[in-house]
Order: C-alpha cells, then sequence, then structure tokens
C-alpha cells in the first residue's frame, strides 16, 4: 500500500495567498484553517478556528496530533481592518501577534514526544523595517516598523518567531519578508492607491466604484518622492516559494531560516510607478498635508487606507535578496518569476481590479 501524502496545515487559507498556494500543493492533503470557509474548489478539509481566541492553541495542538501534519504555514493575519471588518486594534492584535505565538506554542506540544511537524512558514514583511531606509537593507538590519498597526503587529510577530523557533523541538522555522504584493487578485494600500480604488465602505466609495471613478495618486511636493524607489512581488512567486520550502529536503543548518523577499530586477521609483498605473498624479504641499487628506478620505469612508500608513507611502524601503537568490540557486528563476515590474503590470490588467475585489483579502 503506497503511502499518503504528506499533511499541512494552512491558517488563514481563505485569504488571497492562500487561495493562490492552494492550487501549488497538488501532492499535499492540505487542512484549511480559517474564521471563514475559503472560496475554493479544489480539495482540502477546513477546520473553522479562530486564532484570536486563547482557546484556538489547544484546538490546533489536537489538530496536529490528529492529523500527522508535516508543516504548518502561518497565514492568518489582519492586514486590512475595513476589508476584514476587525477595526478593534486589541482584537487585531490578538488575532495577529497573540495569535502567532499560539501557533508556534501548538508546534511546540504538538512535537513534544515526537517531531511531528517538520517544518514552520511564517511570511512577515518588508513593512518590519520601517519606512525609512538608507539603502537596500538586508536581513541582519535592525527592525524599527513605527506608527502603522499592520507594520507594527508585523514587527512583533517577527519577533515572536525569532524567539521561538530555538524551542519548535525538531521543527525548522522559515521566515519570509517579503515586499509589497502585486498581482491581479492583490488589493492592498499601495495597489489600490496606484489603481485609484474608492476602497472604503461607505456609500459614497460604493457608488464611485460602479461608476469606476478613480481617485488621484496622492505625492508632497519636490521631485524627490517621484524619484523614491519601492519593489513588489508577484503574490503567486511567494506561493511558489512556499510549496519549495514544503518540498525542501536538504536539512537546514540553522533552526531559522530569514529570507527577503522580492521580485528579480531592478526596484521603481514611485514616477515609474504612476506612469504603469496610468494614474493622475495629485501633488499637496508637503507629508501634513498628505496624512491630512488620507486622514478626510479615511474618516469619509471613501478609502481604506489609514493616515498611520502615511510614512510607508512616502518614505523608501528597499531590500537586499543575495540571500534568496543563493537559497533558491538554479531555481531562482523558475520559482521568482516576475520581475518587480511585471509583478506591478499585473495589477492593471483590464481585469485586474475587478479580480481583486472578488478575492479574499490577504
Amino acid at each position: 500500500m503506497a503511502d499518503s501524502n504528506p499533511t499541512v496545515v494552512i491558517t488563514g487559507v481563505a485569504g488571497n495567498l492562500g487561495l493562490r498556494l492552494l492550487p501549488q500543493l497538488t501532492e499535499f492533503e492540505v487542512i484549511g484553517v480559517d474564521i471563514q470557509h475559503p472560496k475554493t474548489n479544489l480539495p482540502l478539509r477546513f477546520v473553522q478556528m479562530d486564532l484570536g481566541q486563547e482557546e484556538s492553541c489547544r484546538e490546533l495542538f489536537l489538530l496536529l496530533r490528529e492529523s500527522g501534519a508535516t508543516a504548518v504555514i502561518h497565514l492568518a493575519f489582519v492586514l486590512d481592518p475595513v476589508g476584514t471588518g476587525v477595526l478593534d486594534l486589541d482584537r487585531m492584535w490578538h488575532i495577529n501577534v497573540a495569535g502567532t505565538a499560539r501557533v508556534m506554542e501548538a508546534i511546540t506540544e504538538a512535537n513534544r514526544r515526537d517531531a511531528v511537524v517538520s517544518k514552520f512558514i511564517f511570511p512577515s514583511s518588508v513593512s518590519v523595517y520601517g519606512p525609512g531606509l538608507p539603502n537596500p537593507v538586508g536581513e541582519e538590519y535592525p527592525l524599527g516598523a513605527h506608527t502603522l498597526p499592520y507594520a507594527i503587529h508585523k514587527m512583533e510577530c517577527d519577533k515572536v518567531v525569532q524567539q521561538r523557533a530555538p524551542s519548535l523541538r525538531g521543527c525548522s522555522a522559515y521566515m519570509l519578508r517579503p515586499h509589497i504584493f502585486a498581482g491581479a487578485t492583490v488589493d492592498n494600500y499601495m495597489v489600490g492607491a496606484f489603481r485609484g480604488t474608492p476602497n472604503g465602505r461607505s456609500n459614497r466609495a460604493t457608488k464611485m466604484r460602479s461608476h469606476g471613478k478613480r481617485l488621484p495618486c496622492m505625492l508632497p511636493l519636490g521631485k524627490s518622492y517621484l524619484e523614491k524607489r519601492i519593489q513588489f512581488v508577484h503574490v503567486d512567486d511567494v506561493a511558489r516559494l512556499m510549496a519549495y520550502i514544503l518540498r525542501r529536503t536538504e536539512p537546514e543548518s540553522q533552526r531559522l531560516t530569514v529570507l527577503n523577499v522580492a521580485g528579480r530586477g531592478e526596484s521603481l521609483s514611485f514616477g515609474r510607478c504612476i506612469e504603469m498605473a496610468d494614474a493622475k498624479l495629485l501633488r499637496v504641499p508637503g507629508k501634513w498635508a498628505f496624512r491630512l487628506i488620507l486622514k478626510s478620505l479615511w474618516k469619509l469612508g471613501i478609502s481604506a487606507i489609514p493616515p498611520q500608513a502615511a510614512p510607508y507611502m512616502t518614505g523608501e524601503y528597499t531590500m537586499n535578496t543575495d540571500r534568496l537568490q543563493k537559497f533558491l540557486g538554479q531555481d531562482y528563476e523558475n520559482v521568482i518569476r516576475f520581475t518587480i515590474e511585471e509583478a506591478l503590470a499585473d495589477c492593471f490588467k483590464s481585469d485586474a481590479p475587478a479580480a481583486a475585489q472578488r478575492s479574499a483579502a490577504g
């Protein structure tokens, strides 16, 4: 009798990255964990679980022991408070930060007698480094996230993973720090800003979307803002990277592998991004005006971009991905198939905004 396929547990499976990851895992038995059922026809076992609740740690531990899962991919995270409806910061923290600690605790306990779970994968974020970087930074650069709750929570989760990885009892941890996700199904702050999507929940925003109205792309005055550099990574490339790690058989020399992740090729200037998006550019007097307008659009329910995101939308932060290229070796271009420019261009295909709105937040 042939051995059964290995089992992988994916938290946050209903999000955009989870849905893009599923087609990559045809040789795995997938157990999807989320608050809501994923919109997919692909085979999986779904388990409803709220990682923001303390009892989820035991629930996940029992699931890991019962299923014999060999890997856990932890994607559950509140990125967009408006899109997910989780507007309470304390609730966000319990899902994002405490939830990550609970997942790692469940793995530790599942591995107490035998090393059941051998791989743990967690996507951190470029935002953990902060919005004003002096040059493309490597993985050892100090973490300096501030202002934006999403970035602060990612930084706290990053530290949780670093602290707990050595205690996972036979489980190798992989922490990815991807730059801004791009692709036809993606709808996040930065992509939405270039698309000009009125992504708020007010009636006015709904009417604007129904009429195909676009908000202008906004930047403070000064040539330097158009010259600031930015990177992107295609969501499908991140999914391919996770699947590659799952299939990887070579043992790791260390318990925690941290990798900056961005598309291939050169970073883009903000000016080039606006040009690619065919967006109308609105220049405002300074950062204070930029933040004030963001705040007004947020309060009116026209935009889902929180005003705390202002430093990340006007600052420069790029990463060095040499470690990723070395990690993938000859498979680099087969896994990271999109250049940075190609990844962003995929956001502006004729059906991309509609596809992004249909997709779950991620």
